[in-house]
């Protein structure tokens, strides 16, 4: 067409591509008249940037859930250090009336002994300081002090070491937020992404995504024997969620992210494992090839070990691929995620 046209004037560079452009929409309005149209690389060009902020997000996912079960780990320990903190301080309490009575006692007897006015005072280190004073006190008023302040002293490391437990839950959780925002940011770029496709471009990639899950069911996995009886009981567990949803930092029953579905799916054979892929990746016995692998033993999939899902034989890995898909059977070779290695519970 260009060969028509006079020659463009030095300053009209912006009208003739614009010119060049609303003529190729209409060459393409012709042909999609008459024919199926061909890939449309603006859609192509949105979901590889929405892959990618999926793939993202999952890996981020791995981080979230990481933090959130380092978050657990230490509210229980908070949990724990605080009911025994509030147990010292109901005996030291108890102590302290037994402690009480005895002064009560010597009161009412001729005056209080000058070392349980140093039992009840604030500073009762300073007690066992004053050796002079020592002979002054019965075996038994001795006895109880000393329970008391071994009490006290228990106590104050407790309230000491909860309170530092506490400050390291708060920084977990103000990491925990943070890698909360970072995800729900990365998934709501995609959905704005999707929201530039047409109607028929959105209703193209769900097809696409459909046909992917309903050809799960069809995947012929082989024969193979699993790698151990453990190993066949959590892969039966991972097989019955087939076509439950992706979500991230689920771990089950109606919803998985990847590392949520292996792990749970262990549990269910009574085998705990961690809860994050990259944890996972260290567990058991390290599988360096595809060939070697058993159904039932875990794969490792991208270079930064973010994902994680169940060999299911033939060349198949069972897994909560990302956001938007649902818990599925894949060939591994078409995964787009680089294999790494398998592992053995």
């Amino acid at each position: 067409m260009a060969s028509h046209r006079r020659p463009k004037p030095p300053r009209r560079n912006q009208t003739t591509v614009l010119t060049t452009a609303a003529l190729a929409v209409v060459a393409l309005s012709a042909q999609s008249a008459s024919a199926d149209p061909a890939p449309d690389p603006t859609k192509k060009g949105v979901k590889a940037q929405v892959d990618r902020l999926y793939e993202e997000a999952t890996q981020a996912t791995e981080k979230y859930n990481g933090t959130k079960e380092k978050a657990d780990g230490l509210e229980k320990d908070v949990t724990a250090l605080q009911e025994t903190a509030a147990r010292k301080q109901a005996d030291l309490n108890s102590m302290r009336a037994r402690i009480g009575s005895l002064a009560s006692a010597q009161y009412r007897s001729g005056g209080m002994d000058p070392s349980m006015q140093l039992m009840l005072s604030t500073d009762p280190d300073s007690f066992l300081e004053k050796a002079s004073l020592l002979d002054q006190v019965g075996a038994r008023e001795l006895s109880t002090f000393q329970q008391f302040q071994i009490q006290q002293r228990g106590l104050q490391q407790q309230r000491a070491e909860a309170s530092k437990k506490l400050a390291d839950l708060e920084t977990t959780r103000t990491e925990l937020r943070r890698k909360k925002s970072e995800i729900q940011g990365k998934l709501a770029s995609a959905q704005r992404l999707l929201n530039t496709l047409s109607a028929k471009e959105k209703a193209r990639l769900a097809a696409e995504e459909e046909r992917a899950n309903r050809d799960s069911a069809r995947v012929n996995l082989g024969n193979e024997s699993s790698a151990s009886s453990r190993a066949a009981a959590a892969f039966d567990a991972a097989k019955s969620r087939v076509g439950l949803p992706y979500v991230w930092g689920a771990t089950g029953p109606g919803s998985f992210d990847c590392s949520g579905l292996t792990s749970w799916a262990f549990k269910q054979a009574n085998v705990s494992i961690p809860r994050t892929s990259q944890a996972q990746a260290n567990v058991g016995t390290r599988i360096n090839s595809l060939s070697a692998l058993k159904p039932g033993d875990l794969i490792i999939m991208r270079t930064d070990l973010s994902h994680v899902g169940f060999y299911a034989g033939n060349g198949q890995i069972l897994h909560a691929p990302k956001p938007g898909a649902q818990v599925r059977y894949e060939s591994i070779a078409r995964s787009g995620m680089p294999f790494m290695w398998g592992v053995r519970i």
